[in-house]
């Protein structure tokens, strides 16, 4: 068996543990589904309906799901890294997260939830999106995509929202506030077929784009001028990494509300084993983060069933002494 070390032998060890991790949420969850029905459901043999509805209507879907916000937040949190030259950057580091916050309150607690799953997810896309625009704006401001006005124009933007947010949830009913604070804790309790088509769209498109800057990436991570120099077009490079990772963060967070940690964890992970070759990062990072958040999730329905956990409570949980280690490690 090749080492976890090289590219090829990590990536069948990451998809052996996807697989693991996928039957897990399968078999697992506050209802007990046998493993035979299970795999009746899965292979269309006839099972009793009620197993049938619960595998393939309910786990199966968040499950998927899962998988694909992990990779999304992988990835986004990858070129965030790349692009801003930090470590540190995670995800929603602009903005991204307190936008669409913004959006799924102003869907909770003013319509009280009428709109249904779909369409907080749709208002928490649209308010995503508007940060990033803005934010976009600003950084654009001395004519070029300033990395240093990028993070203070995210900070600024991300107060700006979050004070809405605070105003909205005082001005709530107690329901209301109640659904909206478990949104922003994330969740994937309201995933559906629906939303796993925009997820998959975004995760296989956005990671596909990303590969393609690969060899751009390896190159600005020696500065702006030495990857000039080396022929790459520096601005088009921020500009596209920027949008292709603040889309996926802005997809994964109105399907799932927020989610920490796997952004800023699993490409520490995947930089620490395999290097910072973006062309072994990129596919190896959206492989753990798929992991990760397919792990979490079904910790988050099984630890305490049958009450179901936040899956960002639980991401928070174990990310934060997992992060301390790598931290360590790195150094040491």
């Amino acid at each position: 068996m090749p080492s976890v070390r090289r590219p090829v032998g990590g990536a069948l060890l990451l998809l052996l543990l996807l697989g693991a991790a996928a039957a897990a949420g399968l078999l697992l969850g506050a209802a007990n589904v046998s493993p035979s029905d299970v795999w009746g459901a899965l292979s269309g043999r006839d099972v009793d309906p009620s197993a049938r509805t619960i595998v393939v209507s309910l786990r199966l879907p968040r499950v998927v799901a899962a998988a694909l916000t992990g990779i999304a937040l992988a990835i986004s949190g990858t070129l965030f890294q790349a692009l801003l030259r930090n470590p540190l950057a995670e995800p929603y580091l602009l903005g991204v997260s307190s936008g669409a916050a913004l959006g799924a309150v102003l869907a909770l607690t003013v319509f009280g939830g009428a709109l249904g799953p779909l369409g907080t997810a749709s208002f928490a896309l649209v308010g995503a999106l508007v940060a990033i625009a803005v934010v976009f704006r600003v950084a654009l401001g001395v004519g070029r995509l300033d990395t240093h006005v990028l993070i203070l124009a995210g900070v600024v933007v991300a107060a700006f929202f979050g004070a809405g947010v605070m105003l909205l949830l005082s001005l709530a009913e107690a329901d209301a506030t109640r659904s909206a604070i478990l949104w922003t804790m994330g969740s994937l309790e309201r995933a559906g077929w629906e939303s796993t088509v925009t997820l998959a769209v975004a995760a296989l498109g956005g990671g596909a784009l990303s590969y393609g800057l690969s060899r751009h990436l390896n190159a600005l991570a020696l500065g702006e001028e030495a990857a000039a120099y080396l022929g790459a077009r520096v601005e088009l490079i921020k500009r596209t990494a920027y949008l292709i990772a603040s889309l996926l963060a802005a997809v994964a967070v109105s399907t799932a509300g927020v989610i920490g940690f796997v952004g800023l964890v699993v490409p520490h992970g995947a930089r620490m084993l395999w290097g910072s070759d973006h062309r072994r990062l990129l596919p190896l990072g959206a492989l753990g983060g798929a992991v990760a958040l397919v792990v979490a999730d079904t910790v988050a329905r099984t630890a305490l069933r049958p009450l179901e956990l936040p899956v960002g409570v639980v991401t928070a949980l174990l990310g934060v002494p997992l992060f301390l280690v790598l931290l360590k490690r790195t150094h040491a």
